[in-house]
């Protein structure tokens, strides 16, 4: 029998007002992006934003229906819309923030599983890391070098 130690290493700032100019107005994009949520249903809006190799910034929020949970999390939204329109344009980074209309999240909110292996695919794609920051509404940011980072046993075309 073996043991493996499985680590993940996080970079924690403050506040948004501790991220670099470029990483500060990406995530003040994905603020804006939150408040587009439509999430009747689970009260939890999730906005992201994308930033492309190409300079494009590309956003999504969570949309959800009465058929729930058939909706789609903010950052497939973003990711998925990007994959359509620059299908061959590297994903740099993404910006994370999500809110309760019930309580207030203070707290750093990751992506959840299914977001975490379609970000994953990208890249895998790309053959290069996307950088992730998230946050909750408000306090510290965390940020992430890679999505493998965050999900460290990944599953890709190679188990196919």
């Amino acid at each position: 029998m073996k043991e493996i130690k499985i680590e993940t290493q996080l970079t924690i700032f403050d506040s948004i007002n501790e991220l670099d100019k470029e990483v500060k107005e990406l995530m003040e994009k994905a603020i804006e992006a939150r408040k587009n949520a439509y999430a009747p249903y689970s009260k939890f809006n999730v906005g992201a934003a994308l930033l492309l190799e190409n300079g494009q910034t590309v956003i999504g929020s969570n949309q959800e229906n009465a058929a729930y949970p058939s909706g789609l999390c903010a950052e497939r939204v973003a990711v998925f819309h990007a994959g359509a329109v620059f299908p061959n344009t590297r994903i740099l980074k993404i910006a994370i923030t999500a809110g309760s209309t019930l309580t207030a999240t203070t707290k750093p909110i990751p992506p959840c599983g299914s977001c975490r292996q379609s970000l994953f695919e990208y890249e895998f794609k790309q053959d290069s890391g996307i950088e992730v920051y998230f946050m909750g509404e408000t306090g510290e940011v965390y940020k992430s070098d890679s999505i493998q980072n965050l999900l460290p046993l990944t599953f890709d075309k190679n188990f196919l």
